[in-house]
């Protein structure tokens, strides 16, 4: 059976590069890196060489840097500890975040007392920045601006740069989920006034179990894992030595080659959208899609032209055809329940239509695209009396 992965935004392909490197780590440097011996120094050597790395890419200084175990973690530590220790008694956002942002404004509203208020989406789903405006300059309550930069499931990118400048303007804190977007985009938060940002290693080519947190220097914010003094006393833990070895490693691997993998990438999503447009009549794209520098390159979220009854299984079948895809979120792959994201982002008939993301890497093919495209066809000429 031929096999063919479209979930990269779910997570990636990990680089052999970065696989070597950290299998060196693991073989040769195992010393605890709060240890004073030499093979702890050697190990912290390590660290804190990815952690001038990372903060080099984002034009930073690396006591801004912070690992951890990936995007979620880092969410959690910005919005919660905004609310617990800064003075944050008000969170604006959009229904649209992921679970790890929702979930943890939920967790400081219900804890420590904190209000959220929602920023209005436009038709797209794009958070609407003159809406923003607007929240922010009818109340002085200090004030925390979580949205993230690149949507995970339609692929949507706010003007991060000039959303971090509203903030900044009005005294309020910005955090922003990077986690789709570092590692695909450059970003200069010497020029971005953004706070807190949070970044997973798996979503461009490196190792599950570790990201960073960026935290503005002399933000005050303050850890929630606690128990001893590693990461400038912001995140308590045993440093997985080898995890960052492999973020750092595939970090710089990434913007090494920028230019010429997002080319390619582009040319892949454009080819398939496409290619969906040419052979399935009606079908229809959820999102910015149409517009490259207000999306993502490295996605698609499809909407396509059968009625919810007649999908059921349409994901089994893709399956059993080798085809990797997402309905809605990959965080939810697997669940029943819908997208909170096409939710408050579709209208009318097109709620009960099935939607699929399809999320792209430098590891697929125009080859692998045609496949799919052949099922996705077969597949849905089965309804095509009963397509709207």
């Amino acid at each position: 059976m031929r096999k063919v992965y479209l979930d990269s935004a779910a997570t990636t392909q990990m680089r052999p590069e970065v696989i070597e490197e950290m299998t060196k780590v693991m073989t040769e440097v195992y010393g605890n890196p709060s240890s004073t011996h030499s093979y702890g120094r050697e190990a912290k050597s390590l660290i804190e060489t990815a952690r001038k790395n990372v903060a080099k890419v984002l034009n930073v200084s690396a006591a801004e840097i912070i690992f951890t175990s990936g995007g979620t973690e880092a969410d959690n530590l910005a919005i919660i500890s905004c609310v617990r220790d800064l003075g944050v008694t008000r969170i604006i956002s959009t229904p649209i975040e992921h679970h790890a942002v929702l979930y943890a404004i939920d967790q400081a509203c219900e804890k420590h007392g904190a209000t959220k208020v929602h920023v209005r989406l436009k038709e797209c789903g794009t958070p609407d920045e003159e809406h923003l405006e607007e929240l922010l300059k009818e109340s002085d309550e200090k004030t925390l601006v979580s949205l993230m930069h690149v949507n995970n499931e339609i692929g949507n990118k706010i003007d991060i740069k000039s959303i971090a400048k509203l903030c900044k303007q009005y005294n309020a804190l910005f955090h922003s989920d990077c986690v789709q977007s570092i590692g695909h985009y450059e970003l200069d938060f010497s020029e971005i006034p953004v706070d807190f940002t949070a970044v997973s290693a798996h979503k461009f080519h490196g190792p599950k179990g570790v990201g960073f947190a960026f935290v503005r220097k002399g933000s005050g914010l303050q850890a929630l894992i606690v128990g001893g003094s590693q990461e400038r006393g912001v995140r308590a833990g045993t440093e997985s030595v080898h995890n960052i070895v492999g973020l750092d490693k595939s970090l710089q691997m990434a913007y090494d080659n920028l230019e010429e993998e997002r080319s390619y990438v582009l040319e892949l999503k454009n080819y398939f959208k496409d290619q969906l447009i040419s052979n399935v009549p009606g079908i229809k794209f959820n999102g910015n899609c149409s517009k490259d520098d207000k999306s993502t390159f490295t996605l698609l979220n499809v909407c396509l032209p059968i009625p919810a009854d007649k999908a059921a299984m349409l994901l089994f079948t893709l399956d059993l055809k080798g085809i990797a895809c997402s309905k809605g979120s990959a965080c939810q792959s697997g669940a029943q329940k819908g997208s909170h994201v096409l939710t408050n982002v579709l209208k009318g008939e097109d709620l009960n239509k099935p939607s699929l993301r399809f999320s792209f890497s430098i590891y697929n093919t125009k080859e692998e695209l045609d496949y799919v495209i052949n099922v996705l066809k077969e597949y849905i000429e089965q309804f095509s009396t009963a397509t709207v």
